[in-house]
């Protein structure tokens, strides 16, 4: 695992003390008013796209290779904002306009 990558666990009561003392962005009392209707409906498909399962294909990925590479901060900034796997995210994302431009 490469030094700048850090994976953390956190047990329920971990989070709920971190919830405790502010520790989040998330407005959770008004998460939990949500039904499950209205939380669904409250995803903004417009901004994140509904999912194209047509050029969708399964394949077993090649071998990957350590590559240095320099990207502008707000595009480091929003892919890592996505969570763990961030960097297979942008893989993906590169892969497909590889797969885009050879058609």
């Amino acid at each position: 695992m490469a030094d700048s990558e850090r994976i953390v666990s956190y047990t329920a009561e971990e989070l709920d003390e971190m919830r405790r003392r502010g520790e989040t962005y998330t407005d959770w009392a008004k998460v939990d008013a949500l039904t499950e209707e209205r939380l669904e409906a409250s995803i903004d498909f417009e901004e994140e796209g509904e999912a194209d399962l047509s050029t969708a294909r399964a394949s077993i990925p090649g071998p990957q290779q350590q590559f240095t590479l320099s990207l502008d901060q707000e595009v480091i900034d929003w892919f890592t904002a996505q969570g763990i796997g961030y960097r297979a995210k942008m893989n993906a994302v590169l892969r497909e306009y590889v797969n885009a431009q050879k058609r």
